[in-house]
């Protein structure tokens, strides 16, 4: 969460929110991405990409992880059930927003979307 929201760029209202990953004014209903500068004057300020989970904490490589809703699995008669716990994830740069790479026991080597998983 920005601790500091910037003012509406259109209308210069100062009473803007956040909503996901946009920031809203409410007086004109204007919706835009934050500039991410300042949020990545830590540890990774060196342009590497931060990936969320479902509840908004930051994901690393290396993390446990929870499986928040069901999934289905292609060739699988039975999904991956809600609250699986997947161990030592990596993040990657994957297609279709999968961004994790992971190994879920019973059914090996898969990629993960980070909005269907919370950190464990």
């Amino acid at each position: 969460m920005i601790e500091n929201l910037p003012p509406c760029p259109k209308c210069s209202c100062e009473y803007t929110y956040e909503m996901n990953a946009l920031v809203v004014c409410p007086e004109c209903g204007h919706e835009w991405v934050p500039a991410e500068g300042g949020a990545q004057d830590g540890p990774s300020g060196s342009g590497e990409r931060i990936v969320k989970d479902a509840v908004g904490n930051v994901l690393s490589d290396g993390d446990s992880v929870t499986v928040v809703k069901a999934l289905k699995v292609k060739g699988s008669p039975s999904g991956i059930k809600a609250g699986t716990k997947v161990r030592n994830i990596r993040l990657i740069d994957g297609v279709d927003g999968h961004d994790i790479d992971c190994r879920i026991e019973g059914f090996g080597a898969m990629q993960l979307k980070s909005s269907v998983v919370k950190k464990a």
